[in-house]
């Protein structure tokens, strides 16, 4: 891995918090994703399960987390199983993780080689009760793929059909939400990674360049700071491309006058950073995209101010459309009677700014996180509010995350990146 190793014990913190909200006689099972094949023998590129990762810090494929707190055998309280290194494979795939390494990354002491699983696994299956999988059940999840985890799954029910199941992820939802320190240090480090892509890609930006052009620049800057590159497909949006929520494209020339939507976040050490912003081409707004930037900033600025515990996400929500009501009238974009004969369920501000304001994010650049629960200090949540203009030919939304603290605003994990319209012609133009 490119990153620094994370101290361990954030590992063990999460192992712990996790086997507390076990039932008793249980044990819990995580894997490691799949290499996924692309054709011939080329495959992409290694990514972690993240629950796995929470729970073990271990980023290596073909790995498998055992977590029996009430094992009679101590050594069976908390197992990993790797694939054996050799010689062989350090010579063509570089080395894998040791038993001794594995404990420095993990804290884990009891690591066995994969080809012993079955057989350890049968003689702790006899001692427990319950097994807790672990599904995906974000609220956004759409799996269309056959992961380990769901062949490992089927494979347990065949094999022990006799077991009470429970289910590990509406524990994992409440601890992954809530950072720990630690987890905010590693998200601050992918913060700061952006920031000076992004600020590279100011000083690039220029009448003529593609889109390509600039996410290369991106790429240059993330991997030369130990990032793996973006935490999510990279939107480089020039002009009307910025109409199209989820343009991933990337193929166009940014022409002057335009404007260019840059949602472009990087990773660092599977940790995401989400970061919106939207720069003019030509290094200098004109006064109708400077009224409308300045009307997404200030709804930024107030839905940010929202986010302390205690807030129910779509109470929120409610909110944060009135406040973009008020910027949309103020704009002309929308009349008294638009708002006054708006239908409840999609109302008038909708037309111009029809997606979310905020989100959980950490380990996922859409985290795990229960959204009808209230919102609690050490939750790290984007803000993202936009407004896009097809019939004027530019779209603008800015982000930035946040983590909500126990009293006050939310602390800015992006405070040092430039945001405000007079500050970014200022950069372009230095």
């Amino acid at each position: 891995m490119k990153y620094h190793q994370i101290d361990k014990n954030l590992f063990i913190k999460n192992r712990k918090n996790f086997t507390a909200k076990m039932q008793p006689k249980s044990l819990a099972v995580f894997n490691s994703n799949d290499i996924y094949p692309i054709g011939a023998d080329s495959t992409m590129p290694f990514e972690q399960a993240r629950d796995l990762f929470y729970l073990s810090g271990v980023d290596q494929d073909k790995s498998i987390l055992v977590l029996f707190p009430d094992a009679p055998n101590e050594k069976h309280r908390e197992m990993l199983f790797l694939t054996e290194t050799n010689e062989h494979i350090a010579v063509w795939e570089g080395e894998k993780l040791t038993k001794e390494k594995a404990f420095e990354v993990s804290g884990i002491k009891n690591v066995f080689w994969l080809k012993d699983f079955e057989k350890v696994f049968f003689e702790v299956m006899t001692q427990c009760d319950t097994v807790y999988f672990n599904t995906n059940e974000h609220y956004r999840a759409n799996v269309e793929t056959e992961t380990r985890e769901a062949r490992f799954i089927k494979w347990c029910k065949e094999q022990y059909p006799a077991h009470r199941v429970a289910k590990s992820n509406p524990i994992l939802q409440r601890l992954r939400s809530i950072k720990d320190p630690i987890e905010l240090d590693l998200m601050q480090q992918a913060c700061d990674i952006t920031e000076k892509a992004f600020r590279r890609a100011l000083k690039f930006v220029k009448p003529g360049v593609w889109e390509y052009e600039i996410e290369a620049e991106y790429w240059h800057e993330m991997i030369r700071n130990r990032s793996r590159g973006f935490a999510y497909t990279p939107i480089i949006a020039s002009g009307q491309n910025a109409n199209v929520l989820h343009y991933i494209e990337n193929n166009q020339q940014c022409k002057e006058g335009e404007l260019i939507l840059l949602d472009t976040g990087a990773e660092y050490a599977n940790y995401s950073s989400d970061l919106s912003r939207t720069i003019p081409v030509s290094g200098k707004y004109t006064k109708r995209q400077k009224e409308v930037y300045n009307a997404v900033n200030r709804v930024k600025n107030e839905a940010t101010k929202m986010l302390v515990p205690g807030t129910i996400w779509a109470d929120y929500h409610v909110e944060v459309g009135k406040l973009m009501t008020s910027e949309l009238l103020g704009l002309g974009l929308l009349d008294k009677a638009d708002v006054q004969n708006e239908n409840p369920d999609w109302p008038a501000y909708k037309k111009y700014f029809m997606h979310g304001t905020s989100h959980h994010i950490g380990l996922d650049t859409h985290d795990y996180g229960l959204l009808h629960e209230p919102m609690e200090a050490n939750m790290v949540f984007t803000v993202e509010p936009g407004i896009y203009l097809p019939d004027e030919g530019f779209g603008i939304r800015l982000e930035d995350d946040v983590v909500i603290q126990e009293k006050g605003e939310p602390f800015n994990l992006m405070r040092n990146i430039p945001i405000e319209a007079d500050e970014i012609e200022d950069i372009m133009n230095s």
